[in-house]
């Protein structure tokens, strides 16, 4: 039983850690555009639109959708 509720109290502090990771996210992306990725201008594009997308659901509190836009960006760009 203590190690249950040990192991319970670990997943409570870690959930936060996971629910905002949109900055890192944003903050890879940002890195991997400032890099010259190989991409077409209109991949380049694309993922601009969606770091600024994810950036505009992360600063609106809609962190799910956020991640969900980021990683498509970060895909493209081969981060994932």
């Amino acid at each position: 039983m203590k190690h249950l509720s040990l192991a319970a109290a670990f997943c409570l502090f870690a959930a936060p850690a996971f629910a905002h990771q949109c900055p890192t996210d944003i903050a890879a992306i940002d890195a991997a555009l400032a890099a010259g990725p190989d991409l077409s201008e209109e991949q380049i594009t694309q993922v601009e639109t969606w770091r600024d997308e994810g950036a505009a659901l992360h600063d609106a509190g809609d962190h799910d959708a956020s991640v969900a836009t980021l990683a498509q960006a970060k895909e493209l760009l081969g981060l994932n």
